[in-house]
């Protein structure tokens, strides 16, 4: 492999410019991960340690969908770290390991855009179904306007994988299989 001239060089050079960020994502995740204790332990103290009464099957609902929000936001985040990191810096040699996501080996640019618009969608579901469960707190135009911007990441996500099918020549993604991928 020869050598790339300098402005070449600098320009694929930068791309390290980006890991800096991703480790910001990473300090992100960390605080979801403190998020989560936290939510987890006002579930157990309102279960079992409150000294009034017990907290309601409903309330319980919420912080157990709280739970869920804060899981899929912090899979969102592995996805765009590490999909991110292999797909636009720089390769992280998984091929072998036994705790490589199997995601991560067919992962490009479009696999990354449309996985993280389906997880965009799963994330405004869980808060769309926490406002149902609270919609005598809300307004009847608030109810409205979150399901219009939730039918909008739907319509999103539906057109982001319509382009990158069109782009790909029809074909499937990930090689020809009609397969589900797991993240």
């Amino acid at each position: 492999m020869r050598p790339l001239r300098p402005l070449p060089n600098f320009i694929f050079m930068s791309r390290w410019l980006q890991v800096p960020l991703y480790i910001g994502l990473i300090i992100a995740q960390v605080i979801y991960v403190y998020q989560f204790g936290v939510e987890l332990t006002h579930l157990i103290e309102g279960t079992f340690f409150t000294a009034g009464p017990k907290i309601t099957e409903a309330q319980i609902m919420l912080l157990v969908l709280g739970l869920i929000d804060v899981v899929m936001i912090s899979n969102l985040l592995v996805m765009v770290i590490v999909g991110g990191y292999e797909t636009f810096v720089s390769r992280m040699h998984l091929e072998g390991h036994p705790d490589q996501p199997e995601w991560l080996s067919h992962v490009n640019a479009a696999v990354l855009k449309v996985k993280l618009a389906t997880a965009i969608i799963g994330i405004s579901s869980i808060h769309l179904l926490k406002s149902f469960i609270e919609a005598d707190k809300l307004t009847t135009h608030t109810l409205m306007w979150q399901t219009i911007i939730h039918v909008a990441f739907i319509l999103s996500a539906l057109s982001i994988a319509m382009i990158d099918r069109i782009m790909d020549g029809g074909k499937p993604a990930h090689g020809g299989k009609h397969k589900q991928d797991n993240f």
